[in-house]
């Protein structure tokens, strides 16, 4: 036996059958065969004889023996001058280049010299159109001197002169905002709307950038918190008064004031006070709010930032002053009956909430947590009226705002008691603004009533719809799909379709087909209650009694009052349009910055959900501590 190099075994059979080789067959084959040059060659060198080679028989691998290696062809070569190479390996080069060419170059030259088409951006929805308007607002309520980039071509400089008799402000009190169809600057109110507007800012900064409206609105915030700081020693680390308001007006009165007259802000002329508190713990916790939550917009710019944080402590340090609990407004007959504030401990929870988040510091954190304090703000009774966010009451905002720091941060002991109550009451809050649990009441055409049918209702609706779209934002960022009121399942979309109503309500989608802001659609209202929008601007100065007669004209306002919410239907869906019937038609600056926060809040244009750690920014990392040990046991 032998081995081949195919593997295997080669043989020569040998076995026979009937005296005959079993091979004689395949060997006469194989003779026929061979190569018949190898068998001459053999014959002339009589290497075998004619008898042995007729009876030895060869096989293909003894053939290859005696005809040796096959011839190999030679290669081509081509001569480029400096170098030979074969022509195959030429061609295959050549090959190679092309392929290259093709994969690699081609399309590249495509992308460059092909027409450039860039994606088209999401097409804005009508909340992003009423935003942009709602902004307008606050550049038409400037006071002060106003910027070269002023928005609004019917404004010019007004309330050069206020505070001007003050000894310790230098330059006076001006600037700030006035605080709707009159000329006065409520410092209350005119607070509360920079907390909400940077708390948009805050949650929504995405948003406002991808609109192209981030400058805008921080210039909106800082032009309020500028003046704010105006109001108090913002240099010291203890106060003993604030200037609460600038302008102003008696019931009934018949002397020239804010009210009586009916004048453009730049033509004032008459007296405009300066009101004092020496005790203020709602005002000054409210504008502590505002500087914190300011301070977080302009994290970026540390110098200013400092300011506002100092600012707010200085503030809230005051508010906390136990022997100055007596209201800002307090049996002052210019402030009490327009922005009376019947608690403080709201704004206590409120400010505390928003110092901590500015600063990281604990005792704000525990202030806020503190269940005295949270007795003390009644919410725990779930009374319905403080369910409902509005200037005088931040209940229902400052629980949402420290659920925040539960759903997201879970602080653990000792603060997980009482932000599991806020939870739970933020929830319960929620669930009275869906209408099938019958909390409040609606109109036929589906607003809901927080202010029990009484006037200018619009500022609490656009208030919810923004805590109802945040408290979605926050779930959602959870991955959390709802939640219960008492035995029933509330999805988020139930909840964001009651603030997609209520807004859509106002933005016209109602029994009167009216939008509610002006200036957005085709029917809004025209005869705004606004001094500075119905008199024409001109050489012409009118005074206190001779704008009477733009008062009291039939015809629409000379001036649109761009992006203004007015006070909005009463609660038979029914509107009058008249600028003598303020209820109706006069707007503010508190309900404004409630709209601005509600549609940005519930725009997709600029994207979905809200930035989830700014606000924490400055807040050291919680480890939870352990619960102290329980008392001893005692038989």
């Amino acid at each position: 036996m032998y081995s081949n190099h195919w593997g295997g075994a080669l043989e020569i059979a040998t076995t026979t059958t009937g005296g005959e080789s079993t091979t004689d067959d395949d060997n006469r084959s194989r003779n026929f065969d061979l190569d018949r040059a190898s068998v001459n060659q053999l014959q002339r060198y009589d290497i075998y004889d004619r008898s042995t080679q007729s009876s030895r028989n060869l096989d293909e691998t003894q053939q290859s023996w005696l005809l040796g290696p096959p011839v190999k062809k030679k290669k081509k070569y081509v001569d480029l001058g400096c170098v030979i190479c074969s022509r195959k390996a030429l061609k295959y080069t050549l090959i190679g280049i092309i392929v290259a060419f093709a994969v690699i170059a081609l399309p590249t030259i495509v992308v460059k010299v092909w027409p450039k088409h860039k994606s088209q951006p999401p097409l804005p929805d009508n909340y992003t159109f009423a935003l942009h308007k709602a902004l307008m607002f606050f550049d038409a309520q400037k006071s002060g001197k106003l910027p070269k980039s002023n928005r609004i071509p019917w404004r010019g400089d007004s309330g050069l002169q206020d505070g001007s008799k003050l000894t310790d402000v230098k330059g006076g009190l001006v600037g700030g905002y006035y605080d709707a169809g009159d000329n006065i600057k409520f410092h209350y109110p005119m607070s509360f709307a920079m907390t909400m507007l940077s708390w948009s800012v805050i949650e929504y900064e995405h948003k406002y950038r991808a609109l192209g409206e981030y400058e805008h609105i921080t210039d909106i915030i800082k032009w309020g918190t500028d003046y704010l700081l105006l109001t108090f020693n913002s240099s010291a680390t203890k106060i003993d008064k604030i200037y609460s308001q600038v302008g102003g007006a008696l019931n009934n009165s018949r002397k020239p004031d804010d009210h009586y007259c009916w004048q453009r802000p730049e033509d004032m002329n008459y007296e405009r006070p300066v009101q004092t508190a020496t005790s203020a713990p709602d005002l000054a916790a409210e504008m502590a709010a505002a500087l914190a939550a300011a301070s977080i917009v302009f994290r970026d710019n540390k110098q200013y930032s400092r300011k506002l944080v100092k600012g707010a402590e200085t503030l809230f340090d005051f508010a906390r002053d136990l022997g100055k609990r007596t209201s800002y407004c307090r049996g002052n007959p210019y402030i009490e009956p327009f922005y009376n504030s019947t608690n403080y401990f709201d704004e206590h929870m409120w400010g505390s909430a928003w110092l901590y988040y500015a600063t990281g510091n604990k005792t704000y954190i525990s202030l806020a947590t503190n269940p005295s304090l949270s007795k003390n703000t009644n919410a725990r009774f779930m009374i319905p009226d403080l369910s409902v966010l509005s200037w005088d009451n931040k209940v229902p905002a400052a629980m949402l705002l420290l659920t925040r720091m539960r759903i997201f941060l879970n602080p653990g002991y000792p603060y997980e008691e009482m932000l599991s109550s806020y939870h739970n009451i933020t929830g319960l809050t929620m669930c009275s603004y869906l209408q099938r649990f019958q909390v409040f009441n609606f109109t036929k055409g589906g607003l809901i009533q927080l202010n029990h049918g009484h006037g200018q209702p619009l500022q609490y609706v656009a208030n919810a719809a923004f805590l109802a779209s945040l408290f979605v934002d926050y779930l959602n960022a959870t991955g959390v799909p709802g939640w219960y009121c008492g035995p029933f399942f509330i999805t988020l979309e139930d909840l964001r379709s009651f603030a997609t109503f209520q807004m859509n309500y106002i933005l016209g989608e109602n029994p009167l087909k009216m939008s509610y802001i002006v200036g957005y659609g085709d029917k809004f209202p025209k005869h705004v209650h606004h001094r500075g929008a119905s008199i024409p601007t001109g050489k012409t100065k009118y005074s206190c009694t001779g704008g009477w007669r733009w008062r009291d004209t039939k015809k629409p306002n000379v001036h649109n009052m761009t992006g203004a919410m007015v006070g909005g239907p009463d609660k038979f869906d029914k509107f009058k349009d008249l600028r003598t019937n303020f209820s109706y038609t006069e707007p503010t600056l508190a309900g404004n910055a409630g709209l601005v926060a509600a549609l940005v809040s519930l725009t997709g244009t600029g994207g979905y959900g809200i930035d989830k750690n700014t606000i924490f920014s400055a807040v050291p990392p919680l480890y939870p501590m352990s619960p102290p040990p329980p008392p001893p046991w005692k038989p």
